[in-house]
């Protein structure tokens, strides 16, 4: 997805452990992150969910290169996990930004399918686009 901002502010974001609530769909709020964050093997602590329906749990840094990519492991247990890839590339003065989520453990794997991916895409295009609007200033 193009971005009007460049990779380092788009980074800046994603750097944020805080503001993952901001942006990503169906997260509804961080609770704590980690002294360390954002270091591999850091984490930040969140509520997912829908409505009523909570999920307390947390995500983790697999790795971070700096502004061009973060790798996540994302957990809703007892939904299950996931390895999330946010790559920055540098594009027409501003960025392109592609998030890959693939199903690693637990339920979500077991149930990994063609539809289910398509809905993770769709979920995946509106938390770019509320990514963007923080990144890009609006």
């Amino acid at each position: 997805m193009p971005f009007r901002s460049p990779p380092e502010d788009v980074f800046a974001v994603l750097a944020d452990g805080r503001r993952y609530a901001d942006w990503v769909v169906g997260a509804k709020r961080v609770r704590a992150v980690d002294d360390a964050w954002p270091e591999p093997g850091s984490r930040f602590h969140h509520e997912v969910g829908i409505g009523p329906l909570t999920i307390r749990d947390s995500s983790m840094v697999v790795s971070m290169d700096p502004p061009e990519q973060v790798v996540l492991e994302v957990r809703a247990f007892p939904a299950g996990k996931a390895r999330v890839t946010m790559t920055i590339s540098p594009r027409d003065g501003g960025s392109e930004v592609l998030m890959e989520e693939v199903p690693t453990g637990g339920p979500a794997k077991a149930i990994d399918s063609w539809p289910l991916r398509r809905l993770t895409m769709l979920r995946n295009v509106e938390s770019l686009k509320r990514l963007r609007r923080i990144a890009d200033g609006g």
